[in-house]
């Protein structure tokens, strides 16, 4: 029996190693954070790695082999879903257990989301307004340290944010809105302190339905939902107002076309991201054909590289294609594009990826898998400030589960399944940074396939050229393109009438997203 116990505490604590193996220092650090209510600070202070923290919470009690719920509750709040499987969770299991079992209290959950958006320009002007309540050495402070030394201080604690509020008053409207739902939830729900959910990353978009990718909604959505009515309600007031001029007053008739084209005008530009810069911007299309081991080639994929590259030029972007990278050079391409200066004159980032593929990730040449959440997070507001507020775009060709038998004509973008273990599944929603301003196209739903001909290339990347060449001159933005890509897709079958794909775009898009009419015709 007490052998027994060593081998399940030896595997507990192998399980917790490998846990801190997948963990980065801003992992560790957002980890440190959302326990501080449950640890003392000057404990805290020491920790270096996950492991540090976890051997706290083994002291106090939090964490054992029978218990590890709060790991699960913290690895969910980071966004490491893939990770929760070493310990039999699921993110749909841990979210129907928070209510009873969650320990983050919405306070911590809200301070941490505020960090998650706070770039480091924002940040600079925190830390010059508070300057006369922080210490007079010099010292680098990231979002979550700052709020530290802040509860450290007694200038913010659960009870008074008055001084977070002032601060974010000065810097962006949009952070003060998340404290606001704050304070407002804290008042209205006092008796579900620890059940609001963490945010979800924004509105999917699949097929033709526009729908919330978790049914939790957090307090911050609704607070969207409600700019978006006001603005509905304002710009429907002005219509109105315009109407009853233009049509009532004909003598005023002309100068108020004029006045009202240009207000319709302005509108539009409100409302769509602002694509008139001096540089439209970078598309990197990394094309893995040729792979080390077991996975095949990748016939046809030069062929999607090829018009990627043709119609992206068009589009007035700047395209770099990267053939055959290792998981490892991906990762160092996605640092060196994260660091360019040229960002800060560009109007939108676009990166293309055509690779085989598992459920959340892609293959390098390697055969190392590497996650796609990994790869958009080097282009967060925090890690590419250049690219703060503008739209990036990702389009991911590969498959997300496992091949299934296909006819000779047709191939799938995925490893052969291993079927002694199964992949965690994780959902393009899951993907995407959880901050504003992104979008990426999948080529198919979440443990599908997705089709190549080898020949003629991708279902997937051949409808979405074909779509942008037919819709970008009629004015259509990106959503509405994409909702076009999966009607194509969803409609094509294999030689034999047997394999279908549809395609799934996860968002986070603020505004319309509109590429200028080109002055060239489309490429032939």
């Amino acid at each position: 029996s007490s052998n027994m116990e060593d081998d399940v505490s030896l595997k507990f604590r192998q399980q917790l190693l490998l846990i801190d193996e997948n963990l980065v220092a801003e992992d560790v650090a957002a980890l440190k954070f959302l326990c501080t209510d449950l640890l003392p600070f000057k404990k805290l202070e020491g920790v270096k790695s996950a492991v540090d923290i976890f051997q706290l919470l083994m002291a106090e009690d939090y964490l054992n082999e029978e218990d590890t719920f709060l790991l699960a509750e913290l690895l969910y709040r980071i966004k490491c879903h893939s990770l929760l499987k070493k310990f039999g969770y699921t993110k749909e299991k841990v979210q129907r257990c928070l209510h009873e079992k969650g320990r983050v209290s919405p306070y911590r959950q809200m301070l941490y989301e505020l960090s998650e958006n706070i770039t480091n320009e924002m940040l600079k002007d925190i830390i010059f307004l508070l300057q006369n309540c922080l210490p007079k050495r010099r010292m680098t402070l990231s979002a979550l340290e700052l709020l530290i030394l802040l509860e450290k201080q007694g200038l913010l604690s659960e009870n008074n944010v008055q001084m977070l509020e002032e601060v974010c008053m000065n810097v962006s409207p949009d952070l003060l809105e998340t404290i606001n739902c704050y304070t407002r939830a804290k008042v209205s729900l006092p008796q579900q302190e620890n059940t609001l959910p963490v945010k979800e990353s924004s509105l999917s978009h699949t097929g033709d339905i526009r729908v919330f990718t978790s049914p939790q909604v957090h307090w911050s959505t609704y607070c969207q939902l409600g700019k978006l009515l006001h603005l509905f309600i304002a710009v429907s007031f002005l219509e109105v107002l315009c109407y009853n001029i233009l049509f009532h007053h004909f003598s005023l008739k002309h100068s108020f076309l004029r006045v009202g084209a240009f207000f319709f005008s302005f509108l539009q530009k409100m409302t769509s991201y602002k694509m008139d810069g001096p540089h439209r911007g970078f598309c990197l299309v990394i094309n893995n054909v040729n792979f080390d081991r077991s996975l095949q080639e990748r016939k046809g994929s030069c062929k999607d590289a090829g018009e990627l590259k043709r119609v992206f030029t068009w589009l007035g972007l700047d395209v770099r294609t990267y053939t055959d990278l290792t998981s490892q050079e991906i990762k160092d391409l996605m640092r060196t594009w994260q660091h360019l200066q040229h960002h800060k004159d560009s109007d939108c980032f676009i990166c293309c990826i055509l690779s085989h593929g598992e459920s959340g990730a892609i293959y390098g040449k390697d055969e190392e898998l590497v996650s796609i959440r990994m790869i958009m997070s080097h282009f967060t507001a925090k890690q590419c400030p250049q690219l703060a507020e503008k739209p990036k775009l990702f389009f991911i060709q590969a498959c997300q589960g496992k091949e299934i038998q296909c006819p000779v004509y047709v191939e799938a973008d995925a490893q052969i399944p291993d079927l002694s273990s199964v992949q965690q599944s994780i959902s393009p929603s899951e993907s995407i940074p959880e901050e504003a301003d992104f979008l990426l196209g999948m080529a198919t739903i979440d443990g599908y396939v997705s089709f190549r001909h080898v020949q003629q290339g991708t279902w997937y990347i051949q409808a979405l050229c074909s779509k942008l060449q037919l819709l970008v001159p009629r004015g259509e933005d990106i959503l509405s393109i994409l909702t076009e890509v999966n009607e194509d897709v969803g409609r094509r079958v294999d030689r034999l009438g047997t394999k279908k794909q549809m395609p799934q775009p996860a968002y986070t898009l603020r505004r319309k997203f509109i590429f200028p009419i080109p002055r060239d015709p489309p490429p032939s």
